[in-house]
């Protein structure tokens, strides 16, 4: 994920940040509205995302490849498993250790390495990368940090790269804590000086939670419905959250 400081909202009050090493560390930290601490992982499924898998299927992964906010690694160890050469990056240093150790396990090739998504020190390959995928990082961005990040981007990658982005869609902003807001006008708006967007759909993204420990989580805002999209399940009992998928190229 990426090195988040405290965003403004509206108002002007300060929103705190969410404390990833920490939680990849095994405390508990805050992820709703209400303060409540938990040491769940949300995003944590031990395979690759189903969206990044379907998105290799249809043949959109050319390498090199580059993973913004890895976290444990699973996209990328998937990706590279497939041939594609890939490095990926964390601003949490616990989540790049744990990666090295299950790559290291099945002998994978991925580079991992610890990066602020908005300043990309140390990043790069040879010809620059080719694809960029975005698994739930760019909502953890406020609006100004999301310039720096896809003006980053511009940096390091090919002519003509693509980047595949899973975002949170507004919906979730009443039950997670947002750093800017989600809307497609604002999503597009980040994206219009380094980026052309060629796909922006509404998707779910699979979680590791069951229901239960969704709506404990991030318990529903009072005067709205339980039954609402983000109480979607899939076939094996996980959340699907409603997220935006993006893929823009770069131009």
């Amino acid at each position: 994920m990426a090195d988040l400081h405290p965003a403004h909202d509206d108002q002007g009050s300060r929103e705190a940040a969410l404390d990833f090493e920490a939680m990849y560390q095994g405390h508990e930290i805050s992820f709703g509205a209400d303060d409540r601490q938990s040491d769940l992982i949300p995003w944590e499924l031990n395979a690759p995302q189903p969206l990044i898998v379907e998105l290799e299927a249809a043949g959109e992964i050319t390498g090199p490849v580059l993973e913004c906010g890895c976290g444990l690694g699973d996209n990328a160890l998937f990706l590279a498993g497939r041939g594609y050469e890939v490095t990926a990056f964390d601003a949490a240093p616990s989540a790049i250790e744990r990666s090295r150790a299950k790559a290291a396990a099945i002998d994978s090739p991925v580079t991992f390495t610890v990066a602020d998504a908005t300043e990309l020190h140390g990043i790069g390959v040879a010809g620059g990368f080719r694809t960029v995928v975005d698994s739930a990082m760019l909502h953890c961005l406020d609006a100004d940090q999301r310039r720096a990040y896809l003006a980053g981007l511009r940096r390091v990658c090919a002519p003509g790269a693509r980047l595949h982005a899973l975002c949170f869609r507004g919906e979730l902003a009443a039950r997670l804590k947002m750093p800017a807001d989600m809307d497609e006008r604002s999503l597009r708006d980040a994206f219009r000086n380094d980026w052309t967007i060629r796909r922006m759909e509404p998707r779910h993204y699979t979680t590791g939670l069951t229901r239960q420990a969704w709506q404990s989580l991030a318990p529903a805002v009072s005067g709205t419905s339980e039954r609402d999209d983000t109480a979607t399940v899939d076939q094996h009992g996980r959340v699907l959250l409603p997220f935006w998928q993006i893929t823009a190229e770069l131009t």
